[in-house]
């Protein structure tokens, strides 16, 4: 069996203005790309409680690492029965069954090993989810990989067990959400049908940061181990990822001429006023870090009367790659 035998469960979350998740704010949604990345600097994730502050001013932006939602197709379905949505972020692919009442995990794909839940899917949220109200949900299946293969059993759970003010980089989340997701996993012998004799374990913690305008997780971290001692197996890693929107002000910036949008509120189009001539184009994000539009600004404006009404980020740029600005604009 392979040393890095170590499956990331992904994350993905809503959040109502009322620090509630529901079903109708917080299931994925197919088609969706979240533009995540990697940070730099370890997620602090020990506040717990009410009105406290998650204090994570000193991580920076990493590489880029997207998550798409997409439908699964046929035979994905047939392996991984009840799935209804797709996800595949940072290497790993996950499965889930959204139904009117949960979101569930149905199946686990990574280049090491996969795992599936049809014996028993996991639930991975119920709704609605509110602070300080755990949830546990018990989960079997089978797992393999090029070297072996066999059984697994164990729970799942999912606790808001935090809520305040986020400080990530060099901006200020209020009113946020931090939900915990805990799985811990016996593993079997493929013969071991009673699940008598476990031969290792496999456990993953993961934390995200969810606020009210935003459909994804503002910043989400989790680590894991895999312990298999009859094979020398005992590994831990460890990943984070923020949304590009809480980067976007201060990423990859070397100098920072000053500029405005106008008119601002915007209807059918956008201008600029200030120091423009190093740039060259621009590209527009929703809040959630989805890139909605890119546009050259050679001309000085950019139509903007086909975007829905709401607030957006715009990131121009130069012809040296270095040359980034940033600022947000409202569509009216």
């Amino acid at each position: 069996m392979k040393k890095q035998l170590l499956f990331m469960l992904g994350i993905s979350g809503v959040l109502s203005a009322q620090i509630t998740l529901t079903k109708a704010a917080n299931d994925p949604l197919t088609g969706d790309t979240v533009n995540n990345y990697t940070v730099t600097g370890t997620v602090n994730n020990s506040a717990t409680g009410a009105n406290v502050t998650f204090s994570n001013g000193g991580l920076t932006q990493g590489a880029a690492s997207p998550t798409t939602y997409s439908a699964p197709s046929s035979s994905e379905i047939t392996t991984f029965p009840g799935s209804t949505i797709k996800m595949v972020g940072g290497g790993t692919t996950i499965f889930y069954k959204a139904s009117a009442s949960k979101l569930e995990i149905t199946g686990i794909v990574n280049p090491q090993a996969t795992l599936n839940f049809s014996v028993d899917n996991g639930t991975y949220m119920n709704y609605p989810t509110v602070y300080g109200t755990p949830q546990s949900d018990n989960a079997r299946g089978t797992f393999s990989s090029s070297s072996a293969n066999g059984l697994f059993s164990g729970t799942m759970g999912t606790l808001a067990d935090a809520h305040g003010t986020l400080i990530i980089g060099n901006k200020t989340y209020t009113n946020v959400l931090r939900v915990k997701f805990t799985q811990v996993f016996n593993l079997y012998a493929s013969f071991d049908i009673t699940y008598s004799n476990p031969i290792g374990t496999l456990t993953n913690t993961a934390y995200s940061y969810y606020d009210g305008t935003h459909r994804y997780a503002l910043l989400s971290s989790t680590a894991g181990n895999i312990s298999v001692p009859l094979l020398g197996v005992n590994q831990s890693t460890s990943n984070a990822v923020a949304l590009n929107e809480t980067f976007l002000a201060v990423a990859n910036a070397v100098k920072k001429e000053n500029f405005t949008v106008y008119p601002n509120p915007a209807q059918d189009f956008i201008g600029f006023k200030g120091d423009m001539e190093n740039y060259t184009s621009a590209n527009i994000y929703s809040l959630d870090g989805k890139l909605i539009k890119t546009s050259d600004i050679q001309s000085g404006k950019i139509q903007i009367s086909e975007l829905p009404p709401a607030s957006y980020f715009i990131e121009v740029k130069g012809k040296n790659s270095e040359t980034k600005n940033n600022t947000k604009f409202i569509k009216k």
